[in-house]
C-alpha cells in the first residue's frame, strides 16, 4: 500500500504509515517486527529479555527479512545499556525506543550516530524532560494500555503532551483501528502505537492457544502483584490468585523466578543486583518491589513462549474486548490507514458542507 498519511513521524523515520508496533517482551521478535516493517509501519524489537548475542542475532534476522527501517526497545536502567547501544550503532538500527527515560548522555550518543531516539512516557513532565534532553519523538501511553501503565486516560494525557513539546508525539493506549488513528492525528499526534492489536495477528509468534485465550477475554485488571508496579493484564484465575496472595508468598515466588530469569538471560547475580540497584534508584522502589520485578519476564514467558496461560500472566490493553480477529500485519495496517484516511476525508467534507 502506498503512503496515504504523511506525518512528522513518517518523515522522521522514513516509514510509509504512522503506525508503531510496541516492543513487547517475548512477543516482539524478528518475525513480527519484520512483518510490520514490510507492511510500512515501525516494528520494534523487544530486547530486555535477550542477551547481547541474542539481540545481535535478532537484528540480523530482521535485516534478512526486510530492508525497511525498524527499531529496538532498550531498558535505560540496564547495566549493559551502553553495550546494547553500541550494538545498535554497529548494525545501523534506525530507532532506539525506551520504556523509561534514558540518561541524557545515552540520548546524545545515539543521536550522534544518527539513531532516532523515542522514549516512552506516562506524564507531561517526563515528556518535557526528555524533549529538553534531545529526544527526537516521544511515545505517550495512557492508562488504557497493557503492561506497565499509569492512571491517566490517553484522551487526557495526549493533548497535555502535544501542547507541551515541539517534537512528534506518538499516542498509545486504547488504539486498534483507523478511527483511533484519525482521532490521534486530530489531537495533534504524529501517529499511534499498538501492542495488543499486533500481538493478535497471524504474524505474531505467540502460541495459538494463547491468542485464543485473548480473543475470548474482555476483562483486564491493573495489579501490583506481578512485580510491585501497576501492570495491566488479562484477568485470569492465576491473576486472581496472585491478588489474594500475601507478601511473603509473593517474595518467595519472586526469588524463584529471579533464579530462572538469571538462567534464561545469561546474567550473573552481580549483574542482576546491579540492575536492581539502578531500578531502585530510578523509580524509588522498595527492595521488595525490586525483588518482585523478577516475576515479570518469567510469568510473561510462561504464556507468551511456553503457551501456558494457566501458568503465566498476559499483558493486555483494554482494547482486547474489541478485538475478534487475527489479520496479518499487512492487512491490519492497510485497513487502519485506509479507514483513518476515510474518516479524515469525511470530517473535511462535513466542514465544507
Amino acid at each position: 500500500m502506498e503512503q496515504v498519511l504523511d506525518t512528522p513521524l513518517t518523515r522522521l523515520i522514513g516509514v510509509r504509515h504512522p503506525v508503531v508496533q510496541t516492543g513487547m517482551g517475548w512477543v516482539a521478535g524478528p518475525r513480527l517486527v519484520s512483518a510490520v516493517a514490510n507492511a510500512g509501519g515501525l516494528g520494534v524489537l523487544a530486547s530486555a529479555t535477550m542477551t547481547l548475542d541474542q539481540l545481535a542475532s535478532a537484528i540480523a534476522e530482521v535485516r534478512s527479512r526486510t530492508d525497511a527501517p525498524f527499531g529496538v526497545n532498550l531498558r535505560a536502567d540496564a547495566s549493559d545499556a551502553r553495550d546494547r547501544i553500541d550494538l545498535l550503532i554497529k548494525h545501523g538500527v534506525k530507532v532506539a525506543s525506551f520504556a523509561l527515560a534514558p540518561r541524557q548522555e545515552l540520548i546524545a550518543r545515539l543521536k550522534d550516530a544518527g539513531i532516532v531516539v523515542i522514549p516512552s512516557v506516562g506524564a507531561r513532565r517526563h515528556a518535557e524532560k526528555v524533549a529538553a534532553w534531545g529526544a527526537d519523538a516521544v511515545l505517550v501511553q495512557g492508562g488504557e494500555g497493557g503492561g506497565h501503565t499509569g492512571a491517566v486516560a490517553t484522551t487526557l494525557l495526549l493533548p497535555q503532551v502535544v501542547d507541551a513539546v515541539d517534537i512528534p508525539v506518538i499516542a498509545a493506549g486504547g488504539f486498534f483501528d483507523g478511527r483511533g488513528l484519525a482521532a490521534a492525528l486530530v489531537y495533534g499526534a504524529a501517529g499511534v502505537a499498538m501492542g495488543t492489536r499486533f500481538l493478535l495477528t497471524r504474524d505474531s509468534s505467540v502460541p495459538d492457544a494463547v491468542k485464543r485465550t485473548y480473543l475470548g477475554m474482555s476483562d483486564t485488571v491493573v495489579t501490583r502483584q506481578v512485580d510491585g508496579m501497576p501492570h495491566r493484564v488479562l484477568r485470569t484465575p492465576l491473576v486472581d490468585a496472585l491478588e489474594r496472595s500475601g507478601q511473603v508468598s509473593g517474595l518467595v515466588r519472586a526469588v524463584r523466578n529471579a533464579a530462572r530469569f538469571r538462567r534464561v538471560s545469561g546474567m550473573s547475580w552481580t549483574g542482576m543486583i546491579r540492575d536492581g540497584l539502578a531500578m531502585k534508584h530510578g523509580k524509588e522502589l522498595t527492595w521488595s518491589q525490586v525483588l518482585m520485578a523478577a516475576n515479570t519476564p518469567m510469568l510473561l514467558k510462561a504464556a507468551m513462549v511456553d503457551g501456558r496461560p494457566d501458568l503465566g500472566v498476559m499483558a493486555s490493553g483494554q482494547v482486547v474486548a474489541l478485538i475478534d480477529d487475527l489479520p496479518s500485519c499487512e492487512e491490519l495496517i492497510d485497513g487502519i490507514v485506509t479507514q483513518a484516511a476515510d474518516v479524515l476525508r469525511g470530517i473535511g467534507a462535513n466542514l465544507a458542507g
